[in-house]
């Protein structure tokens, strides 16, 4: 497995799937509902490890059915992981900001993020603690970064220098993140190689395209936008 390439595959708005070796990563499960996943990904019948970054319905929908029935770890804020637990979701790992957690050979790092967490229980706000992203070290060496939802911020530059993804995944959408001119200052900032742009198309509110955020790059530093359809998967050796 340490050699084996890293996969990403981007089933829509922000839910992505990493695969390396025999090991699934979740990020972010909103399936079922989702309009942009395709009809046959609306469902995990297998997942090792779930990372969520907030706990608003279009980012967790699906996380304490596909937790239960797949029995995957799960990765989250404390907040969240006190939630999950309250709905029956024993394997999990709580952290915050700046923590690291060492799983099967994986280093997963909480980062910051600017937006809001709380989640909608029926006729209840839960509390959600705040958003954040997550960098993940695979055990080839590879370093992957989803920003979770986030407005362009300083911290940026800081994730660059501290983690060195060779690819970040970024919101475009604007309206409840940053839009594709923020990402480019975001992407500039972070100094990854390659970006994929997630969080954008599927409500019309969410206006940003990748279009729009080449064009914001420029050639900035040869960083390469890499455009995902809902479904599809690139190679980390496409990225790096």
């Amino acid at each position: 497995m340490p050699d084996s390439d890293v996969t990403i595959t981007w089933l829509g708005h922000a839910t992505t799937r990493f695969d390396h070796g025999d090991t699934t990563i979740l990020v972010d499960p909103f399936l079922k509902d989702n309009p942009a996943v395709p009809d046959d990904m609306k469902s995990a019948s297998r997942v090792d490890l779930i990372l969520i970054t907030h706990g608003h319905y279009d980012h967790f929908a699906d996380a304490v059915p596909i937790a239960q029935q797949t029995g995957a770890h799960v990765i989250c804020i404390f907040e969240i992981g006190q939630y999950l637990r309250s709905k029956g979701v024993d394997n999990v790992t709580d952290m915050n900001k700046g923590g690291t957690v060492h799983w099967n050979g994986f280093d997963v790092t909480m980062v910051d993020a600017i937006h809001s967490s709380d989640i909608v229980d029926g006729d209840r706000m839960v509390p959600g603690g705040s958003a954040a992203g997550f960098v993940v070290r695979f055990p080839n060496g590879f370093v992957a970064y989803h920003a979770g939802d986030t407005d362009v911020y300083e911290g940026f530059k800081l994730t660059g220098q501290r983690y060195n993804p060779d690819v970040a995944l970024l919101p475009i959408g604007g309206h409840y993140t940053m839009d594709p001119q923020g990402a480019a200052e975001a992407a500039r900032m972070l100094g990854a190689p390659s970006i994929i742009p997630i969080h954008y198309g599927t409500w019309p509110p969410l206006a940003g395209t990748p279009d729009q955020l080449k064009q914001a790059l420029g050639d900035a530093g040869g960083i390469k936008v890499v455009a995902l359809k809902p479904g599809e998967t690139v190679k980390q050796s496409d990225l790096v």
